[in-house]
């Protein structure tokens, strides 16, 4: 029998990676993320995975972003005792973000008991730090370019994709067949991280679709944000500024030490990264330097250029300080974390700014906010938008449309199929419309659920 695959997140929506690859009785996991924004979506991570976590033989994931990896401490607790396999840096970067984000779920869950805010009683997290915490020791990490069994009879290898320190895409070798995960494809102009590497041969082809349906702005990022930043400063503001801990904390750190060289921002310009996750993410660009574009110097001004926030109690004096001073906090779609403070204390000041940088999933607080809406929700409490807010489109670590064709151009031939995935329906469509025209090769976007026999 031919390999199988069954799409069980990512199919019509940017969110909740998860392809369960079958063959002759054995399956491996490509990617184990958490579904995130609608609640009708994240409703999906409560529910039965589909297949018993016991019977999955390997995980292999592209990189450690929680969409992609955040499921893995559940699937581990419910049974799932195989191997995880990952670059080194993605290994090390889910040491920082899975067991944060159980203490999310955990902080999440005592906030609604104490609060009485749950249908449930009592309401329970998802999973704990201790879950995350124990699905670590599964890890086994692999260079790029070097082949490994993930199961029996079955190869796979990592080839850079870009986009965050350790991300990779997948090919991997089943029953004859040579199956491609793109993971999340990084930039070829991208201000920090290196870009993605050609794609090896393959039959089938899944590749991510986020911004399918547009182009990047001819913008860079750090004038969009020096154009945003700079009178926000002159006029003694706060910017608040929700970042991705990994990947976006560290590209809109870098802007603004370019921006306080150029003199458009004041050197004395006081810059906070209130994220203990974005703190540790960013001290690991010394370690993985053929991964990005920095220099030396340039890593070290990451470390140098902003006050670290890690304390709980840091993050609260923040509030007794007077602007103008920029905030960067998680989480980017403000989800979660630290940066709901900073947005319920600052988003009723005019003078103040709100900077969102790259995607916004639908259903979050932020793609909310980047709507114009003048209120939002924070801690049970409506908090007015009377702030600037700005979007800084330039900001997206994900190759665009144009750039994902590119990509996938490098092929040496055409594949058997393209299944368009980890995008909206309709930049999944649109992207799956531009490789059935432009290419002239058969692609489909896949629906939750679906098995594709290849």
């Amino acid at each position: 029998m031919a390999p199988s695959i069954t799409f069980l997140g990512a199919a019509s929506t940017v969110t909740g990676s998860k392809y369960l690859v079958r063959h002759e009785g054995h399956c491996a996991l490509v990617d184990c993320g958490l579904f995130q924004g609608y609640k009708q979506l994240r409703l999906r991570n409560w529910q039965p995975l589909g297949v018993a976590p016991a019977q999955i033989d390997a995980v292999l994931l592209t990189h450690a972003h929680l969409d992609h990896s955040g499921y893995l401490p559940l699937l581990a607790r419910d049974g799932f005792h195989g191997a995880v396999h990952a670059t080194a840096a993605t290994r090390e970067l889910c040491g920082i973000l899975l067991p944060d984000s159980g203490h999310l779920q955990e902080e999440d869950a005592a906030y609604l008991n104490r609060h009485h805010l749950s249908k449930h009683s009592p309401a329970l997290p998802l999973y704990t730090r201790l879950d995350a915490q124990r699905c670590l020791r599964q890890f086994h990490s692999h260079a790029l370019h070097r082949s490994f069994e993930p199961v029996p009879g079955w190869r796979a290898t990592f080839s850079s994709a870009g986009h965050i320190l350790g991300a990779a895409s997948i090919l991997l070798e089943v029953g004859g067949h040579r199956i491609l995960f793109s993971g999340d494809l990084g930039r070829d102009d991208d201000l920090v991280m290196a870009p993605p590497e050609a794609p090896p041969q393959a039959d089938t082809v899944l590749v991510e679709s986020t911004y399918g349906d547009r182009q990047h702005p001819p913008e860079n990022m750090v004038d969009e944000l020096g154009a945003v930043l700079a009178p926000v400063a002159k006029r003694g503001g706060v910017a608040v500024v929700p970042v991705f801990a990994v990947g976006r904390a560290q590209s809109v750190l870098h802007a603004i030490n370019l921006l306080k060289t150029r003199g458009t921002l004041p050197r004395q310009l006081p810059v906070f990264l209130d994220s203990p996750m974005a703190v540790n993410t960013t001290a690991l660009f010394a370690q993985h330097p053929q991964a990005h574009r920095l220099s030396t110097q340039e890593v070290h001004a990451l470390s140098h250029s902003a006050t670290m926030v890690q304390t709980t109690e840091d993050s609260k004096a923040l509030a007794k300080r007077h602007g103008p001073m920029v905030i960067l906090s998680a989480s980017g779609m403000a989800t979660g974390g630290r940066v709901l403070h900073h947005l319920a204390l600052y988003s009723g000041d005019h003078r103040n700014l709100i900077v969102l940088t790259g995607h916004q999933a639908p259903g979050t607080r932020g793609a909310r906010i980047a709507a114009g809406e003048k209120s939002i929700r924070i801690h049970g409490q409506d908090v007015a938008i009377r702030a600037q807010v700005a979007q800084i489109d330039s900001a997206s670590a994900h190759a665009d449309s144009d750039q994902t064709l590119a990509w996938l151009r490098r092929l040496d031939h055409a594949p058997r199929k393209v299944f368009v995935v980890h995008g909206e329906m309709a930049a999944a469509d649109r992207l799956r419309e531009r490789i059935a025209h432009e290419l002239h090769w058969r692609a489909l976007v896949p629906e939750q659920g679906a098995v594709h026999s290849l």
